[in-house]
């Protein structure tokens, strides 16, 4: 019999065990832009944390463009005065597959633009141009995007286009399977699905997921409601009954959805479905049924081919013999590429009977776009805190995509080997930059031309300029350099032209640099008072060894210690010599009565001794 003590344990090893098995829900972020504070919204008490150090912008009260936008007071916008570029930049993500939605708001304040237009873009890909009335679309306040995120990282970033301060209420970061929505064709890291229609067929009102008592994993997705396809061409119907094999991996779709459909009638027994989309593109299409129309009982009741602009996609559907019941959940999926504009979904029945949808999902196929060298990036970001970039310029988010918004000033090349963008030129001459020149201006290690001329940069050349050894141009012209030319400079033997007039450089040119002009480059150094060693420049003393410099530099040291020593010692020889004279004067008067007093005893005596013989008595001889 087990003892108290062991049943504990196998107790606490049987909950460890299922905790284990269940494993950790779906990670999830949730912001409220603008928000100063962590805050739950009604009528969910969904949690939306506060709006701290993810980005730049300013805070305001906010006016919801839809009643479907969260239930949110606050948001933050960016005006052009802070860069055509802004961006929330979110780390310590776990690598997965995310959900991520932007609901777009308005600034509660009447001098504001009500409908600003802007793009937004996700890790560098474009996911959304906004356009003149999306305040009146309900799918339109906010875009909705599935992207693998691989390094804990997640950059949001809002374009603007000149036409108004783009506007943020909320984002949301939500994992979902990492199968989900495999579509097959192109799917992986290397794609993203931007959601461009979702519709509960049947539906009375938009639902989100959370509405329908969906699983985490599936997102918290939103379904817009289709009462109809056409007057009189449906009906709708519905179910409370449970619908089996719905909520399951890797899409996890709500039970609710399947409650409800719509059925062709016998005025149209065919339904059609419409929708604009984006030219020259794919898109990945995901039909939902379930056989919830109490008229059919068994397979062979109802058949309907499923046609895409035209071609059939799916024949002859039977959906209690492909899903093995009724009211159970059938999903079907097809990509096709469309050269238009429209894309039309048709269920044609067969043999006399009636089409019948639950829901329709379409999305828009992206390839996500390539990043710039992570390295070259972080190169930018101090050249920027360096140089101190005024805001005007932005320089947030990635350097290179999305390609319709490139940074001012830096120039991108793709490497189609590697799949990356790197920098292969700065062009920012005359921008008013008041900074120095950092030293991580190296990790630019595919540089080709440096055009920062005209500003009021300032301190020297750092050595490892000299190390990008793809650089052909450098203008650093009239600035404030100090200093000498680094020696490491002649080993750019691809330089073409170097402008380094108007500066405050001295010391000698490097000969290396030098020898470039026989290799037909263009070299300026004039108005660098300083600077010797070059033809139109001053003539340089001779030149010295390393060693000689050090050994020069040494006794110059050398003397200039005895110097000073020398002339402590004479200083202090001095001190003691005045001190002395003052002690003298001070002394004198008795000084002079002592010798005067000696001088009449020396009188008196000798006045003694000159007296006459017969005054000192006879002179005895012997």
């Amino acid at each position: 019999m087990l003892s108290k003590h062991q049943l504990l344990l196998l107790f606490f090893s049987f909950f460890y065990t299922c905790s284990t098995s269940l494993g950790k829900g779906p990670y999830a972020l949730r912001i409220s832009c603008g928000s100063r504070k962590d805050i739950r919204s009604a009528p969910t008490h969904t949690l939306w944390y506060k709006d701290f150090a993810y980005t730049g912008g300013i805070p305001a009260n906010a006016t919801r463009p839809s009643y479907i936008t969260p239930p949110l007071s606050t948001l933050r916008y960016f005006p052009l005065s802070e860069g055509p570029e802004n961006c929330y930049n979110i780390n310590r993500v776990p690598t997965g597959h995310y959900l991520v939605r932007i609901f777009y708001g308005l600034v509660d304040d009447p001098n504001f633009d009500n409908e600003p237009v802007f793009d937004v873009s996700v890790d560098g890909t474009l996911v959304d141009s906004l356009s003149t009335g999306w305040t009146q679309d309900d799918e339109k306040v906010f875009t909705e995007t599935l992207v693998f995120l691989t390094d804990g990282t997640v950059s949001l970033c809002f374009h603007s286009t000149g036409h108004g301060n783009p506007a943020i209420i909320s984002i949301e970061i939500q994992q979902v399977d990492d199968k989900a929505y495999n579509f097959v064709s192109h799917f992986g890291k290397g794609s993203m699905l931007k959601t461009a229609k979702r519709l509960s067929c049947g539906q009375g009102r938009p639902k989100f997921g959370e509405d329908y008592g969906g699983d985490p994993w599936g997102g918290d997705r939103f379904w817009n409601s289709l009462r109809t396809f056409g007057q009189s061409s449906d009906k709708a119907i519905s179910v409370e009954t449970r619908i089996k094999k719905s909520s399951i991996a890797p899409n996890f779709y709500p039970q609710g959805l399947y409650q409800s459909a719509l059925v062709s009638t016998d005025t149209e027994p065919e339904l059609t479905f419409s929708m604009d989309v984006e030219p020259n593109s794919n898109y990945s299409i995901w039909l939902h049924f379930a056989e919830i129309d109490p008229s059919i009982t068994k397979a062979g009741e109802r058949f309907f081919d499923i046609l895409i602009n035209g071609d059939v996609k799916f024949k002859a559907v039977d959906i209690v013999s492909m899903s093995g019941d009724v009211k159970t959940a059938l999903v079907l999926n097809t990509t096709v590429a469309i050269d238009g504009r429209t894309l039309t979904i048709n269920l044609h029945p067969i043999n006399g009977s009636h089409a019948i949808i639950s829901a329709i999902e379409v999305f828009h196929i992206f390839r996500a776009e390539a990043k710039t060298l992570a390295i070259e990036v972080s190169a930018l970001q101090s050249l920027k805190k360096a140089l101190q970039l005024p805001h005007r310029l932005g320089w947030n988010g990635d350097p290179c995509v999305p390609q319709q918004h490139p940074w001012s000033g830096a120039d991108c090349r793709f490497d189609s080997a590697e799949k990356r963008w790197y920098i292969d030129g700065l062009g920012l001459d005359n921008q008013g930059l008041h900074g120095f020149l950092p030293r991580d201006i190296s990790k630019l290690s595919h540089l080709q031309s440096i055009n920062l001329s005209g500003n009021s940069i300032h301190g020297s050349i750092p050595p490892t300029l000299g190390t990008i050894k793809t650089l052909e141009k450098l203008d650093l012209s009239y600035n404030f350099l100090n200093g000498s030319i680094p020696e490491t400079m002649g080993q750019l033997h691809s330089l073409r032209i170097l402008n380094l007039n108007g500066n405050k450089l001295s010391g000698r040119v490097p000969a290396a640099l030098g020898a470039r002009l026989l290799h037909r480059a263009s070299f300026n150094f004039t108005d660098n008072a300083g600077l010797c060693g070059m033809p139109g420049l001053r003539t340089c003393g001779p030149h010295l060894s390393a060693g000689a410099k050090i050994g020069i530099a040494f006794a110059v040291s050398l003397t200039l210690l005895l110097i000073v020593g020398c002339s402590i010692i004479w200083w202090k020889r001095r001190q003691n010599i005045l001190r002395a004279q003052r002690l003298a004067a001070r002394e004198a008067p008795y000084a002079k009565k002592r010798t005067q007093f000696s001088r009449d005893v020396q009188m008196t005596i000798h006045t003694q001794g000159a007296r006459t013989a017969s005054e000192n008595g006879p002179i005895l001889l012997s």
